[in-house]
């Protein structure tokens, strides 16, 4: 995988605040305008759609991973550079995150959380390294943050999970820290 791909899980519908649509557009605008490839759950809706269509009009490169029972649900985006359909949400899960070198996570619902968890749970077994970057945009994963710390504080992870994932207030702040993440690990393999 020589191109840098960012992994995006995010929610199908739009939800209740637009700063959710904005912080969408700005990641799949800005990962476009780093040369970075968008890999995604390949829906033309809510804020998956919102970030491949901004990606694409920035002249970014998008890969869309989609299980065929949601072609219809989630309106498969078929004018992606790559377009994979799965026959399973597992496969899709696996397809998106072979495919990255980092995970962003925007506002969404419980598809959202179940990607973020798995790469997690993943990440705490040693499975990977790959940066995973939460987007609270107006405290939306406030909640998930603070549950994060009660896993913790009752002893049910070590300290090291909060380690796993870098929460930051805005795409254009995901943007940087990706930015970083990437310069540093180029570094290291000169």
């Amino acid at each position: 995988m020589n191109t840098i791909s960012v992994c995006v899980f995010c929610g199908s519908r739009a939800g209740d605040d637009p700063a959710f649509s904005r912080d969408a557009e700005a990641l799949g605008e800005g990962m476009a305008k780093a040369g970075w490839r968008l890999v995604y759950g390949a829906g033309d809706v809510g804020l998956m759609g919102t970030a491949a269509r901004s990606a694409q009009k920035a002249g970014g490169d998008t890969f869309g991973v989609i299980p065929a029972h949601l072609v219809a649900w989630e309106v498969g985006k078929t004018d992606l550079t790559r377009y994979v359909v799965t026959e399973t949400m597992h496969e899709r899960k696996k397809v998106m995150f072979m495919n990255c070198n980092a995970v962003a996570l925007l506002p969404g619902g419980a598809g959202s959380l179940d990607e973020l968890f798995e790469v997690l749970t993943w990440r705490q077994l040693g499975l990977h390294k790959k940066p995973v970057i939460i987007v609270n945009t107006n405290g939306y994963w406030d909640p998930l943050m603070q549950m994060l710390k009660h896993v913790v504080s009752h002893g049910f992870a070590d300290a090291s999970l909060l380690d796993y994932v870098t929460e930051v207030p805005s795409a254009e702040a995901a943007i940087e820290v990706l930015r970083a993440c990437f310069s540093a690990s180029s570094e290291d393999t000169e």
